[in-house]
């Protein structure tokens, strides 16, 4: 007739014992976050959000997505800089897509300008791909190996000398 509720140490020892105990969460997010497993070891994107502005290099061994303002170098495997953010200063990276804008030089075995970036440096590839209504002001050079002139982000360039590399000479300050 009664039936009792099992109390918090009860729900304790399930979780140890290896049955799930469902967490009380706000919204159900299903498979959304998968574990590194469930993934095949592969990490997601790390995103940098719409609302988030980084001063200073960022530097991952995976994908990264940006969507907020980065104001520095960025080295990473796979960049997406999304149709709203905005990146001011270097990108090095294996593969490179750009929806959004970009102040600086990019560096990358396969760069793709899709039709709502804004582009304002120099590009150094392997394979291009300029989408129609995109914007790009600068230099394209192809490259057989575009990632090993711009593996140093620390210090002065060569190029501009003021320790950013995607930036033009002078430009040593970002201003707010």
């Amino acid at each position: 007739m009664f039936t009792k509720k099992p109390d918090r140490m009860d729900r304790a020892s399930e979780a140890v014992q290896g049955n799930p105990v469902p967490s009380p969460t706000i919204g159900s997010y299903g498979n959304a976050w998968p574990t590194a497993t469930a993934r095949g070891d592969k990490m997601g994107p790390s995103v940098i959000g719409s609302d988030l502005i980084i001063i200073g290099n960022l530097e991952s061994k995976g994908e990264v997505a940006v969507e907020g303002q980065i104001q520095g170098d960025i080295h990473c495997a796979m960049l997406v800089v999304g149709e709203n953010a905005q990146v001011t200063g270097g990108i090095l990276a294996e593969e490179v897509v750009v929806r959004g804008k970009v102040m600086g030089s990019i560096r990358g075995n396969k760069v793709t300008l899709q039709s709502s970036a804004h582009v304002e440096g120099d590009v150094f590839h392997k394979a291009l791909a300029i989408e129609q209504g995109a914007f790009f002001e600068g230099k394209s050079r192809r490259s057989d190996d575009p990632l090993a002139g711009g593996n140093r982000l620390d210090g002065p360039s060569a190029a501009n000398g003021n320790g950013l590399i995607g930036l033009p000479a002078g430009s040593g300050a970002v201003s707010h």
